[in-house]
């Protein structure tokens, strides 16, 4: 019986883990082209942004920086498994807004 319950938790585990979100700022090549929607012209196109200006920050700041990348293609691409730093949420509706630069912060004035 004991066996059967440790195979069942490993089983569980190991699709846990295949289901796990993949994180745009650690990937490689291979790993992003594993996510559907991403061919090899916009893995490199990834790769090549962040080395050259650093890690996303956001699904927004992803959107922005990658050429072709607008807010519904963030969302699917989320939708498939990418995210955006360890723990990332997924697909937000603020994504498209923050892509397209509607986003707007509120203002805080201090009282006096």
């Amino acid at each position: 019986m004991f066996r059967k319950l440790l195979a069942a938790a490993l089983l569980l585990a190991a699709f846990g883990h295949a289901f796990a979100a993949l994180d745009v700022n650690t990937a490689g090549e291979d790993a992003l082209l594993g996510i559907k929607g991403i061919g090899p012209a916009r893995a490199k196109a990834i790769l090549t942004e962040r080395e050259a200006h650093g890690p996303f920050k956001d699904a927004g700041d992803f959107g922005k920086r990658v050429k072709g990348m607008g807010g519904h293609t963030v969302e699917r691409l989320q939708a498939e498994g990418l995210s955006f730093g360890p723990g990332a949420p997924a697909a937000s509706s603020g994504v498209k807004a923050a892509v397209a630069g509607q986003a707007h912060a509120p203002s805080v004035t201090a009282k006096k």
